[in-house]
């Protein structure tokens, strides 16, 4: 099995696939996140200061880094995002606009030539990024947006974003003919629905997944990249 676990920013992807994979057994695939890769990129920025150059260099670089991880994974896998992920957030970008905050409004946003070439090459980023998707993923685990988005420097902070970016990825699902099922609720809830609909044979029990997750979780870099910057 091949499972994409799907959403936008601030739902809970990392945790709910850490656990899934100690649960089910399948190996975990992930990109490097914003975070770590902003460092290595674009030294000195936040996320919200890239120029549009820069958000698409971003994005090569992290769905190389996905497909490469995938690649190496013949036997199934459970992901942390998808190809679809930083297309969709990408293409948001075009209507909200680069920095895409509460402040800004889609009347204020000026449609330059340099915002309307990016667009123009984030509709040709979705050839590959579909084609990745419909070939590489069985099945997409949805998680809504239930909880409010974690303000730092390496997502965007604007409500309409997570929900314009949500429409967008399950539109995509639904034009691509993939199979998702949106599941809510706690991690406990969302695992026991999970395995329910797969018919996974656990590899541990719930609580023992989540609490295993939880501390691989909790050694991950979550240092808001405000304040990585402080520091370099």
């Amino acid at each position: 099995m091949r499972l994409a676990i799907a959403g936008t920013y601030s739902v809970g992807k990392t945790l709910t696939t850490i656990a899934l994979a100690h649960l089910t057994g399948l190996p975990r695939s992930a990109a490097a996140t914003m975070r770590d890769l902003l460092p290595i990129s674009v030294p000195g920025k936040t996320l919200e200061e890239c120029t549009p150059a820069e958000l698409i260099m971003l994005i090569m670089r992290r769905n190389q880094e996905r497909a490469v991880n995938e690649a190496a994974l013949p036997n199934g896998f459970v992901s942390d995002g998808s190809s679809l992920h930083e297309w969709a957030y990408g293409t948001v970008r075009v209507l909200v606009g680069i920095n895409p905050n509460d402040t800004v409004e889609l009347a204020d946003v000026p449609l330059t030539e340099e915002i309307r070439f990016y667009g123009q090459v984030l509709e040709q980023m979705a050839v590959p990024a579909k084609q990745h998707a419909k070939a590489n993923y069985d099945s997409f685990v949805h998680l809504p947006i239930e909880f409010p988005l974690v303000a730092d420097g390496h997502r965007p902070v604007s409500e309409r974003f997570r929900a314009l970016a949500d429409k967008l990825m399950l539109r995509t699902l639904r034009e691509l003919e993939i199979p998702y099922y949106t599941v809510a609720g706690s991690v406990a809830d969302r695992l026991q629905t999970i395995v329910d609909i797969y018919g996974f044979t656990p590899a541990s029990s719930i609580d023992e997944a989540i609490a295993r997750a939880e501390d691989e979780y909790a050694l991950l870099d979550t240092t808001p990249e405000g304040q990585h910057l402080s520091h370099h």
